[in-house]
């Protein structure tokens, strides 16, 4: 990840002691140069993320020494300039402006603007070094989304055309189901992965401290108010601010929403001024708002300003060739944590009764069932019983052929899994040669890229 570090240089003299306060607010680590010659030092010592060039006067000697300091490639950082608006006037800057800075602020200098064009810069910087860093092997859209179902397939689709915008996003779907998961990849695939993600269950907010929590307030505003607090909201300057169960939030607070939506500014309890803030809002519920909105518990408007784009994440129920990677993922995640048991995995019992649940409780569910049974399973294989599932009776009709078919394909998945997904050493493994490997894959539907 890029790294947050802020090189100021400033020609002539420090700027006002606010800008470094409120760059320090924003946690940027700030290093300062008096010169030239002092950037370059830090320049070649430092892993510098972004530059800030503060100059009080531009003449054509300094063009030419500015310009071996903000080079592209040199350093790899975003650059940006403040300057008086007369230096544009000079053609050699005008010039270099427009090829090696990300942007620029003419003066007299807007803290907050400043502040928003270094949070562009920011994600700028991160988004390049993403495209720059190769994807680890079987993790293709680096998503964190388990499931090689087409319905995950495709929810992966929508997540990517989503993250690469910064409009507000409405995710949909029942507990459980990993809208939290979903609005974690909007945030990965965007260009402010850089920046925090900001969870917020709306639905555990305590009423009387909402307004607080969500925007802050100023000290002594209140009784109690004993220090300055941020709010959840400012918390979330530069990255994403993940509203959870949206519709449990009071309507007096949807009002405040809204015009932070609108407006992209808040304001503390208890203070006068309005603060901008660079944040984009990704939104769940697992109730339809649309109702929520015809009942007159959910503002109208605040529906639509959430409701640019939208997803829905589909219930396990409608996805069951999942379960059983799932189950794997989280056996994998309990077996780490669980390092005594000795457990070698799931009976073929266990799937199928994994298999023919409804899973009314989700993902959510699945995760509970299979801890639980790793915790209290006596043997070395999880049984339906461990999973407080009841076994398919029907299982001891199944015919020799079907029976031959589901271990062959959990003995291909689980060996794949083992080695690394190398075909190479699952055909050494299974005693088949890599062709027949290939062709057994193909006939289970069995891909090579890992899901994580």
């Amino acid at each position: 990840m890029v790294a947050r570090r802020l090189l100021c240089v400033a020609p002539g003299g420090r700027p006002q002691a606010l800008l470094e306060t409120q760059l320090r607010a924003e946690a940027w680590e700030v290093h300062w140069a008096a010169d030239l010659v002092s950037a370059r030092r830090l320049q070649q010592r430092l892993d510098i993320g972004i530059g800030l060039l503060l100059l009080e006067q531009v003449d054509a000697a300094l063009v030419e020494e500015i310009a071996t300091l903000v080079a592209p490639g040199t350093d790899g950082a975003q650059w940006i300039a403040v300057f008086p608006p007369r230096a544009l006037e000079l053609p050699s800057f005008q010039q270099l402006v427009l090829e090696a800075f990300f942007d620029y602020h003419t003066e007299p200098l807007d803290p907050s603007c400043l502040l928003q064009i270094l949070a562009r810069a920011y994600r700028h910087a991160c988004l390049r070094e993403a495209c720059r860093r190769p994807v680890a092997a079987g993790a293709p859209d680096g998503l964190g989304m388990v499931g090689e179902s087409e319905t995950m397939a495709r929810l992966r689709r929508q997540i990517q055309k989503v993250a690469a915008t910064e409009a507000p996003v409405l995710i949909g779907g029942e507990s459980g189901s990993g809208k939290e998961l979903a609005a974690q990849a909007i945030h990965r695939g965007s260009a402010r992965f850089g920046g925090p993600f900001v969870a917020v269950n709306c639905g555990a907010i305590v009423p009387a401290l909402a307004q607080s929590e969500l925007f802050g307030h100023e000290r002594g505003s209140f009784t109690g108010a004993m220090a300055e607090r941020r709010g959840l909201i400012a918390s979330a300057q530069g990255g994403t601010l993940f509203l959870d169960e949206i519709g449990d939030l009071p309507i007096e607070l949807q009002t405040n929403l809204l015009r932070f939506l609108q407006e992209k500014t808040i304001q503390r309890v208890g203070g006068t001024r309005s603060l901008a803030v660079d944040v984009r809002v990704v939104a769940a519920s697992h109730v339809d708002l649309a109702e929520a909105v015809a009942s007159g518990k959910f503002r109208e408007d605040l529906y639509y300003r959430l409701h640019v784009l939208s997803i829905t994440v589909p219930p396990l129920r409608e996805r069951k060739e999942d379960v059983p990677i799932l189950a794997q993922h989280f056996y994998r995640r309990c077996m780490a944590e669980l390092s005594r048991t000795r457990v070698d995995g799931f009976s073929r019992q266990a799937v199928a009764a994994m298999r023919a649940h409804d899973w009314p409780g989700n993902v959510r569910e699945l995760f509970n069932r299979v801890q639980r049974a790793l915790v209290m399973t006596d043997s070395r294989l999880v049984s339906p019983a461990d999973l407080e599932l009841a076994g398919d009776e029907r299982e001891t009709a199944v015919c020799l052929d079907a029976a031959r078919t589901l271990a062959e394909r959990d003995a291909i998945r689980l060996t794949l899994d083992r080695v690394g997904r190398n075909v190479t050493h699952a055909a050494r493994e299974l005693g088949v040669s890599r062709m027949t490997l290939y062709r057994l894959m193909e006939k289970h539907h069995i891909g090579l890229s890992r899901v994580l």
